[in-house]
């Protein structure tokens, strides 16, 4: 299956060596191109790319909002959105992972780690530069401490807390089930029991609870 991509960046010379990257892929295909966020969310909602490639600063309509419309908690049918910064401050990052974005870069993640956090976006994973997954995701911890973290619907079992650790500190699904020697399918069963007792929509979520909830520290 060939996953379509959409690309928002101001600077057309960032927008064309994206492009030209995935393009390289043999799965990957960038159908549109747009050059600040309220034209991204025009052609997102007009062509339903698998995953949209946002970047945070962006005229007209920035990338948390653009991602806001595009996979918020009010939005029917999300999407899938990737956002890629060169600023990797806490307040980027929680804003956009709070506005739905299933993956969250650094412009000079390399292309490896790109088409990574595509093909995790498009596949309902959730991946995050692995430099700054701990600090950014524990930093929601600091911002909520007042208030207290839900509880679960019904308590874990020993291998949803495992596998709430490894999701934790940014593992995908195949490292997830080589690291815990379990199947990919079981991994998704694990996870999908996870959103459904945390009332999590996806794995971002489920991670800031568990930093919520001091399963995992930095």
């Amino acid at each position: 299956m060939t996953i379509r991509v959409l690309i928002a960046d101001d600077q057309s010379i960032i927008r064309a060596g994206l492009a030209t990257i995935l393009d390289a892929q043999p799965d990957i295909d960038v159908i549109a191109q747009a050059e600040d966020g309220r034209q991204a969310v025009a052609l997102a909602n007009e062509l339903r790319p698998d995953v949209c490639l946002l970047d945070i600063r962006m005229p007209r309509l920035d990338g948390v909002e653009a991602t806001r419309q595009l996979a918020g908690p009010q939005v029917d049918r999300p999407l899938a959105v990737v956002v890629i910064t060169t600023f990797d401050t806490d307040e980027y990052v929680r804003g956009a992972l709070k506005a739905g974005a299933r993956g969250f870069l650094l412009k000079d993640a390399g292309p490896d780690l790109l088409v990574q956090a595509i093909h995790a976006a498009a596949n309902g994973d959730a991946l995050i530069a692995p430099s700054i997954t701990a600090r950014l995701l524990s930093s929601f911890s600091d911002t909520i401490s007042q208030t207290p973290p839900s509880e679960p619907v019904d308590s874990l079992t020993d291998r949803e807390e495992e596998v709430l650790v490894t999701v934790a500190r940014g593992r995908t699904n195949s490292e997830i089930a080589d690291e815990l020697h379990i199947s990919l399918s079981t991994v998704k069963f694990h996870l999908a029991s996870l959103m459904s007792k945390l009332g999590a929509r996806n794995r971002v979520e489920i991670a800031m609870w568990a930093y919520e909830t001091d399963r995992v520290r930095h």
